[in-house]
């Protein structure tokens, strides 16, 4: 098939809406119709009609000059999240492992070439993004990310980075495809990563991946830390420890109740 070119049953105007929806964010959370149209690449009487129709099924209000999305949007993820049961059965084990260590933890799953946060525990903020479940960040950046990706083939690995965006984030980011190869290799004889100020200066963090009862990577859990606090033998000394043993109480649960449903959704190559 083509280059952009999208199968028969591709619904063109959904993924319009979509991008609509995905217009506003954090950062965004009010817009103008002009200004969801340009995000959206779409004409400023496509986004409008849009817009609308959003209004209409209660997902957008307005002030008749700005919009924003209303709680109702989140009945979208929700099917996805009430029938995901890993968050649920991880939840106690970050609390303990946060109680044990006064670091944030969370549990992350790879959707797509990002990783996603599906359970979050904080202590203090220590990131300049604010972290909640949903947020997202380029998987080769991040110690889940890289624990995740570790987990691939090699084949698939390779067409991961072919596509990625290796672009410095700091000034210690890794953007060599072939450094990025070498050191998921590393991980996955380790078992565990360590990102040193990759994705953020002065952000240091330590993940584990989370296996089903079929030994299936499905999901890593990761403690970030300040790295004025904590050096590289300090994590990997007095955090990780705690963090095997976290994972290894999830992996107990997970193995009575079952493989994690739809935990491994996001690990194809779609975007």
């Amino acid at each position: 098939m083509p280059a952009g070119a999208r199968e028969p049953h591709f619904v063109r105007s959904f993924e319009r809406g979509l991008a609509v929806i995905r217009a506003f964010d954090a950062d965004h959370p009010e817009l103008t119709l002009s200004e969801v149209a340009r995000v959206s690449d779409l004409t400023r009487a496509a986004a409008r009609r849009f817009l609308l129709t959003l209004f209409d099924l209660g997902y957008v209000e307005t002030d008749g000059r700005m919009f924003r999305l209303t709680p109702r949007v989140l009945e979208l993820g929700y099917s996805y999240l009430s029938s995901f049961t890993l968050p649920q059965i991880a939840e106690p084990h970050l609390e303990q492992l946060v109680a044990e260590t006064r670091e944030s933890s969370s549990l992350c799953v790879l959707d797509g070439d990002d990783i996603v946060y599906v359970a979050r525990v904080p202590t203090h903020r220590i990131m300049t993004a604010t972290i909640t479940v949903g947020s997202r960040f380029p998987a080769q950046v991040t110690s889940v990310g890289r624990v995740l990706l570790a987990q691939l083939s090699d084949e698939e690995v390779d067409t991961r980075l072919a596509r990625a965006e290796l672009r410095p984030l700091t000034a210690r980011t890794i953007v060599s495809a072939d450094l990025l190869r070498t050191e998921l290799r590393r991980v996955r004889r380790q078992g565990y990563a360590i990102v040193d100020q990759e994705l953020e200066e002065g952000l240091r963090s330590v993940a584990v991946p989370v296996r089903d009862r079929d030994g299936e990577v499905v999901a890593a859990v990761n403690i970030p830390v300040h790295a004025s606090r904590n050096s590289m033998e300090s994590v990997r000394r007095d955090l990780l420890p705690h963090l095997l043993a976290t994972v290894a109480r999830i992996e107990a649960d997970l193995r009575i109740t079952g493989r994690a449903r739809g935990a491994s959704r996001g690990t194809g190559t779609h975007r």
